[in-house]
C-alpha cells in the first residue's frame, strides 16, 4: 500500500493573505508553486513525510458557495499556552465562531475567510503531533469512513465508536484524522479537503483503481485537464489523488 495523506487543501479568495495567517498561526514557512497557489509546511520539512500534514491554499472565485465538512484543531501544551494562542490568533485576524457548547474544552474560531477551526485544551495525546492536533471530517457514519480511510492510507484506528473514529499514521507520528458524527450531514464540495499521493507518484493510476474498489467514486468539480484525480469517499467527501505536476 503506497498512498499517503500529504496535505489539506483550502479553497481561498486570497491564497496569499490566508496563507500568511496560517503560516503565522502554525509557525510554518510559506512558498508558492505558481500564481493562485500558496504552500505551507514546517520549517525545514522534507515533503512528503507522515510527521506533518501540510496545507495547500488554492485561489478560487467564490469559495463561500461550498460546504464546511472538514476543519483543523490545534494542539496546546498548557492552559497558559491555550490562552496565549487564542489571543495571538485573534491578533492575526481570527474571530470567535460561537459554535458548539459554551462549556466545551476547546475554543472555536474562524480564520479571516471564515473557515472554522478549534484550539484544544492541553492533552498528553497531542503532545507530539505538531501544531495541528487533528484533521476533523464531519459525517453521519464514523465507523464506515474509518474502515474506508484505514484501508485507503493504511492508518491505525486508535478509537472507534458510533460517534467518532480516530486514526493516525501507522508510524505513530503527525496529526490524527478524526471522523465525527454530526446530526445534519451536508452535501456539496468541501471548502477544505484532503489530498493524498502515491509513492512512487507513477503508481497514481493503480492507487485510484484500488480506491474505487474500496468504494471511492470519480467526480467532476470542473478541474479540467490536471495531473490529479478528484474522487469522493463513500460519504461524499471530495479528495484528490495527486500526480506528477
Amino acid at each position: 500500500m503506497t498512498l499517503e495523506l500529504v496535505q489539506v487543501n483550502f479553497k481561498a479568495r486570497d491564497d496569499s493573505a490566508l496563507g500568511r495567517f496560517w503560516a503565522e498561526a502554525l509557525g510554518w514557512s510559506a512558498s508558492s508553486e505558481g500564481p493562485g497557489v500558496t504552500n505551507l509546511e514546517p520549517v525545514g520539512f522534507d515533503w512528503p513525510d507522515p510527521s506533518a500534514v501540510c496545507i495547500d491554499l488554492v485561489r478560487v472565485p467564490d469559495p463561500e458557495t461550498v460546504k464546511y465538512r472538514v476543519h483543523l484543531e490545534l494542539a496546546t501544551t498548557s492552559e497558559a499556552h491555550r490562552t496565549e494562542l487564542v489571543t495571538r490568533l485573534e491578533e492575526l485576524g481570527a474571530t470567535h465562531a460561537g459554535v458548539g457548547r459554551s462549556d466545551a474544552p476547546w475554543t472555536v474560531l474562524a480564520d479571516p475567510e471564515g473557515n472554522r477551526f478549534g484550539v484544544l485544551e492541553p492533552s498528553e495525546r497531542y503532545r507530539d503531533t505538531g501544531p495541528i492536533a487533528r484533521v476533523v471530517v464531519s459525517c453521519t457514519d464514523p465507523r464506515d469512513l474509518a474502515g474506508f480511510w484505514g484501508e485507503a492510507i493504511d492508518w491505525t484506528v486508535h478509537e472507534l465508536t458510533d460517534d467518532h473514529a480516530l486514526l493516525r499514521s501507522a508510524k505513530d507520528v503527525g496529526p490524527y484524522l478524526e471522523f465525527r458524527r454530526t446530526p445534519d450531514d451536508e452535501t456539496g464540495w468541501n471548502h477544505i479537503h484532503l489530498d493524498v499521493m502515491s509513492d512512487p507518484v507513477d503508481d497514481q493510476a493503480r492507487e485510484v483503481a484500488r480506491l474505487e474498489a474500496l468504494g471511492a467514486t470519480r467526480t467532476d468539480v470542473g478541474q479540467g485537464d490536471v495531473s490529479w484525480v478528484v474522487l469522493t469517499d463513500p460519504a461524499g467527501n471530495e479528495f484528490c489523488v495527486l500526480g506528477r505536476g
